[in-house]
């Protein structure tokens, strides 16, 4: 009933918007009147045939492209004048599509977002050992070092000897770890060689 009154209502409108009525009380009269289909219509259309601009980015509402095919409308109208109640939503339909695809087409242009797997993204270094992979490489290479080559290095870059004591390494790197220990040397047979104070570890107190 309320369906047959509302066409009814709008072909009066339409008649009068041929007439001597104004045409923009005429055509905003008739808008108002027929609103309630038009939303039906756009919502129909929007979830039927374009159900993409619905979801994100645009997430588009019934209610946004009713707002939009209205002002279309009220420009429209100025210049057609539909007959029939027909046509008059055929009118109405047609720019919705127009609308639409207008979106859709604006919607295409956009740069596309590029989304971020968690698979992509590069695991950390892990901060187990505190150790860069640089320093694990050289680290690695020490540890391959012939045996003098490597006390040396002990020596010097470790356990912080200056040059001034390489030639005693032989005989001093024994008492050196010795002296971290509490043990004499002398329990080792090993000869004592008297360093600089300067070679000398100093245990922490």
């Amino acid at each position: 009933m309320d369906e047959e009154h509302t066409t009814a209502v709008v072909q009066r409108y339409l008649e009068e918007l041929g007439g001597d009525t104004p045409a923009e009380s005429a055509v905003r009269a008739l808008l108002d009147r027929a609103v309630r289909r038009l939303h039906e219509l756009c919502a129909a259309l929007l979830h039927r045939s374009y159900p993409r601009l619905t979801r994100p980015p645009l997430n588009l509402q019934a209610d946004e492209l009713l707002g939009a095919v209205v002002e279309r409308l009220l420009k429209a109208l100025r210049e057609v004048r539909p007959g029939t109640v027909r046509q008059f939503f055929a009118l109405a339909s047609q720019h919705m599509r127009w609308e639409l695809n207008e979106m859709a087409r604006r919607l295409d242009e956009q740069p596309a977002a590029v989304e971020l797997r968690d698979e992509l993204v590069p695991a950390p270094a892990s901060s187990d050992s505190g150790l860069t992979p640089g320093s694990r490489r050289m680290l690695a290479a020490i540890a391959n070092l012939p045996e003098a080559e490597g006390e040396a290095f002990d020596l010097v870059r470790i356990q912080g000897l200056t040059q001034s004591c390489w030639p005693r390494r032989s005989a001093t790197s024994d008492r050196i770890r010795r002296q971290e220990t509490g043990v004499r040397s002398q329990e080792t047979g090993v000869r004592e060689v008297s360093l600089p104070d300067s070679c000398l570890l100093i245990p922490d107190s």
